[in-house]
């Protein structure tokens, strides 16, 4: 009764006089939550969007939400696990944010791992092989290696934590709609498991960190480290100048940011990219014939994240002419700007070729069109994404044929959701892969792989 009470004050005295953007009516304590029960949040989101326009209000718990745009709301999840919103994606903007983005835009970029991946498929072929795990583990390996120098001892237990991690900080948790309620965070158990992934997560970096530390002692080791990206922040932490200075839970919540957007999101759009063009043959066959075309001659329909991470409002603003209030939770469904048929014709159908002769790109000019974000915030890895992205994908169509396992028909395969900050394939991508093209010699025709960044 005193949660009803308090909630009902609160809803009166925030919203009674301003003029907020249309929503469904909300029910008494949970708001809009049940309009996502049974749903993926992205697509239920959508959903809402035709009825009561582009510009929406919703109440998740006792959180007013606005679904479309920019910086951070206060997330248990973003809290514990990026050191206090520490990290390049949940720090607040200011001066210790513009230099961290561009420190990972100066130094944060392995087609030797790519090559690995192929050559181990290859020796599998006309066998099952489980894409997914394939492809997750060389490009945690490939970010593993840019971030720490090598491969990680614990690299299967932090890939484990930082996926965990992932899928607890979509924000739709019930410590985040209900923040002022403590009972409920202990009930539910988040805010305990939350704490426990950090701990882990900062138990590996501890040690990655001190190790780091050791070798720089020695003259050897000066002599022979790699200027992976702990060295580079240890350095900026040692030397920086009095304009930017980092601890080193600073330089903690920066890899596991590196770690669970890097590796997640990329591996995640690789697997659809596959799915999608098993599910349709002639785009795939198109696919090959373009890329066999030219890696001879020269020698988005599921975007990973389909919400931006969420927002939170600065200060008040007026958006075509409605009021949004400071500290309101903002959300950017991307995955339906995607799918708007004002802006794509047939937008439900996989087809590659309209981006062929069209002007729009990735970097955050097209609003119609924004997997990587936009403005100031937009994705600062935009470089190493693709290139964990495009050169995989390039020689699963130019080195094989591909067919599904046990006689299933292409339109058979299962391609449904699972939601979380990346949106990743339910279940794993197997696939049986047929060797067309000699594996020896992968990379003699890929200095577009480099040259393109």
């Amino acid at each position: 009764m005193f949660m009803v009470l308090k909630m009902r004050k609160k809803s009166k005295t925030n919203h009674s006089t301003i003029n907020l953007p249309p929503g469904p009516w909300k029910l008494p304590i949970i708001g809009n939550m049940h309009q996502f029960l049974g749903s993926l949040h992205h697509r239920a989101l959508r959903d809402l969007s035709k009825k009561h326009g582009p510009l929406m209000h919703l109440r998740l718990g006792e959180v007013s939400t606005i679904v479309i745009s920019s910086p951070e709301p206060s997330i248990l999840a973003t809290k514990i696990l990026s050191y206090g919103s520490t990290s390049i994606a949940f720090a607040p903007y200011g001066n210790y944010w513009r230099q961290l983005r561009k420190i990972c835009s100066l130094e944060l970029l392995c087609l030797k791992r790519v090559s690995s991946l192929i050559k181990r498929i290859a020796s599998k072929a006309g066998s099952p092989v489980s894409l997914t795990e394939e492809v997750s583990s060389t490009i945690s390996g490939i970010i593993s290696r840019a971030a720490f120098g090598k491969k990680c001892k614990e690299q299967e237990t932090f890939i484990s934590v930082a996926k965990e991690a992932i899928e607890m900080g979509g924000g739709f948790n019930i410590a985040d709609v209900f923040p002022s309620f403590q009972l409920l965070h202990l009930i539910s158990g988040v805010r305990t498991k939350l704490e426990r992934l950090h701990r882990e997560a900062d138990r590996i970096m501890e040690n990655i960190i001190n190790e780091h530390k050791a070798k720089a002692k020695t003259k050897a080791g000066e002599a022979a480290r790699v200027e992976d990206f702990v060295v580079v922040l240890l350095k900026f932490q040692e030397h920086g100048d009095s304009e930017f200075s980092s601890t080193t839970d600073n330089i903690k919540a920066v890899i596991l940011d590196i770690f669970s957007a890097g590796s997640e999101t990329s591996a995640t759009t690789v697997n659809w990219a596959m799915s999608e063009m098993i599910k349709h043959p002639r785009g795939m066959k198109a696919a090959q014939d373009e890329v066999r075309e030219v890696l001879d001659r020269k020698g988005e329909l599921h975007p990973p994240g389909t919400l931006l991470l969420p927002r939170e409002c600065s200060e008040s603003c007026v958006i075509n002419g409605y009021e949004i209030p400071i500290k309101t939770k903002v959300l950017v469904n991307v995955w339906a700007k995607g799918r708007d048929p004002k802006y794509w014709s047939e937008p439900e159908r996989f087809d590659p070729e309209r981006f062929l002769d069209s002007s729009i790109d990735y970097k955050g000019t097209n609003w119609d069109y924004l997997p990587f974000g936009a403005g100031r915030r937009i994705c600062t890895g935009i470089a190493f994404g693709l290139i964990n992205v495009e050169p995989p994908l390039a020689l699963f169509l130019y080195h094989f044929d591909w067919k599904l396992p046990s006689g299933m028909r292409h339109e058979e395969l299962d391609m449904t959701e699972f939601f979380g900050v990346a949106v990743r394939r339910k279940h794993d991508l197997n696939l049986i892969p047929i060797l067309c093209r000699c594996v020896e010699g992968i990379f003699p025709s890929l200095g577009w792989a480099w040259d393109r960044y």
